[in-house]
């Protein structure tokens, strides 16, 4: 558990309150910081339909919410580092985050970070930074931890029809494949299996020209993909599944809320509209093919996309090809939510999300 909001900018650790309206206290409010290797995101609420069996409800009401692009972890693959203009672009958005915390007077929070701090050489001499500048104190944590937070924030979104899912979080540096077990009773997804892909949005993107990237290029990094998932593949003998019919798939990340967007011809984007959608791989391949057929300023204008993600979202279309190819289960569900929301109903329940030990790609 993180740092709590302590006067000023600064923030120190409280003890949990004991739960809403224990002893006659207010209600707690939960905060979760997520520093990922492209975005910075923070969620603050309160418990709100704790238990409830609607499916794909909010067990909490939200009171606050920042995200930012702050690409933490643009250079990294090449350096081995953080740069200093990364570094400076993620505490600003920090900044942002404490204010946040001080002013929803935060009782109870974590605050974590992922791929790009648990590869950079500088990561202790950068969080030390942080919290000297901004008061918060941040934990990197493994792997593990990651796809077993993402699996939880999404867990509303299963269906418990169905016994096993496969989830997947296409993030900036790294990507998690989660293999979960469903309890038709309504328990929470049990991780089974898990595998950190060392592929992201940004790392990947690094290593091709994706302002204009070749139809022969974008098959070459799928090629790349696929090759390190198939031991996954292997060890579970998830396309079984797939012929049984007893698998759903789940996507949670910025590549598959965009390509859902997009497929649906918004505006601008809409969580309330995305979250929880379903979307055919053929519809998924369908706005691929669009964006492949553009340059990067093309894409920058598409509405659900913009300027600051232009460059990167034809390499998540690349992961993303090279899952739905090697498990064509031919649908999957829409998640706009994660880690955050992991870290908010484990801390609400007093509870901690269990990963067990798995062979990384990387």
């Amino acid at each position: 558990m993180s740092a709590m909001p302590s006067g000023g900018a600064r923030h120190r650790h409280r003890t949990p309150v004991a739960g809403p309206g224990a002893r006659g206290l207010p209600a707690p409010t939960f905060a979760a910081l997520d520093l990922g290797t492209n975005n910075c995101r923070l969620l603050v609420a309160r418990p709100g339909l704790v238990g409830s069996a609607l499916e794909g409800a909010s067990p909490f009401v939200v009171v606050d919410a920042f995200s930012r692009i702050v690409r933490l972890g643009e250079g990294l693959s090449q350096s081995g580092a953080l740069s200093p203009s990364a570094m400076a672009r993620a505490i600003e958005a920090l900044k942002v985050c404490a204010a946040k915390l001080e002013r929803r007077q935060v009782t109870v929070a974590r605050h974590v970070a992922t791929e790009a701090c648990r590869r950079a050489a500088n990561c202790d001499e950068f969080l030390a930074r942080v919290k000297d500048e901004t008061g918060l104190e941040i934990e990197t944590i493994t792997t593990g931890e990651e796809a077993a937070l993402a699996l939880a924030g999404c867990a509303p979104l299963l269906d418990r029809a169905q016994p096993e899912a496969l989830v997947f979080d296409i993030g900036g540096g790294s990507t998690e494949l989660m293999w979960a077990r469903l309890d038709a009773a309504g328990g929470e997804p049990e991780l089974v299996d898990f595998l950190s892909l060392p592929f992201g949005v940004m790392n990947l993107a690094e290593r091709a020209d994706c302002d204009c990237l070749s139809l022969e290029a974008f098959e070459g990094l799928v090629a790349q993909v696929r090759e390190r998932i198939q031991a996954f593949e292997a060890r579970h003998d998830i396309c079984a599944r797939i012929a049984e019919g007893s698998l759903q798939m789940l996507g949670t990340s910025g590549t598959v809320t965009t390509l859902a967007g997009i497929r649906m011809g918004l505006a601008c984007y809409d969580r309330s509209r995305v979250d929880g959608c379903h979307l055919d791989f053929a519809e998924l391949r369908a706005v691929t093919s669009h964006l492949l057929a553009l340059d990067c300023k093309a894409r920058a204008l598409e509405p659900c996309i913009g300027p600051s993600r232009a460059d990167l979202v034809l390499a998540g279309c690349a992961i993303l090809e090279a899952i739905c190819r090697t498990w064509p289960v031919g649908r999957l569900r829409v998640a706009d939510r994660g880690v955050r929301e992991g870290i908010l109903l484990t801390l609400m329940r007093g509870g901690v999300p269990s990963a067990r030990p798995s062979v990384s790609a990387e």
